[in-house]
């Protein structure tokens, strides 16, 4: 069952509200893994999303692919827990859609994102309920202000759940 604020709405600004400086924080490059950089020295061109766990279709999306879904753009607000903001624009497909395409199990409860980045020797992974990750404003962004996503911001896509803190805007999703 879903809340009152299970609908609520992440606010969206206009493009002249945008941001002038949108800093990267958390790791900006991914350290000692292969398989990310190799993806990264080519452009990300044979990189693919792996959508696996309680799911009906395993799912490999390449980067083409999730370009190709329909998609969201929203220009909105990043809030870090380390009390700074700033206001850009992200792109990509909305993460219900991929699940949708997935078909989650009854069992499923959660989403996780296993991360390129590590912190330390732990690889980097974030979660978020089948609510947030079903909300209209959480996406996959493949692009900030209208450009590819930049290695700093977390290519070639990031979590973009609106309605929480930055660290839960996972980066380099694998």
């Amino acid at each position: 069952q879903r809340s009152v604020a299970g609908d609520a709405l992440a606010a969206e600004f206009k493009p002249a509200q945008m941001s002038p400086v949108f800093r990267a924080n958390g790791n900006t490059e991914v350290k000692g893994n292969g398989e990310w950089s190799g993806h990264a020295a080519d452009g990300f061109a044979r990189w693919a999303l792996r959508v696996d766990g309680l799911v009906l279709k395993p799912l490999d999306l390449p980067l083409d692919a999730l370009r190709a879904l329909p998609q969201r753009a929203q220009i909105t607000r990043h809030d870090c827990v380390e009390g700074w903001s700033a206001i850009g624009k992200w792109q990509g497909p909305q993460l219900g859609q991929i699940l949708k395409l997935a078909g989650l199990l009854p069992a499923a409860r959660f989403i996780v994102f296993h991360c390129a980045d590590r912190f330390g020797t732990t690889p980097y992974y974030e979660s978020l309920d089948l609510i947030e990750a079903h909300h209209p404003q959480t996406i996959l962004a493949w692009a900030m202000n209208d450009k590819p996503l930049p290695v700093a911001h977390g290519a070639p896509i990031r979590l973009r759940a609106e309605r929480q803190l930055g660290y839960k805007h996972a980066k380099y999703v694998m």
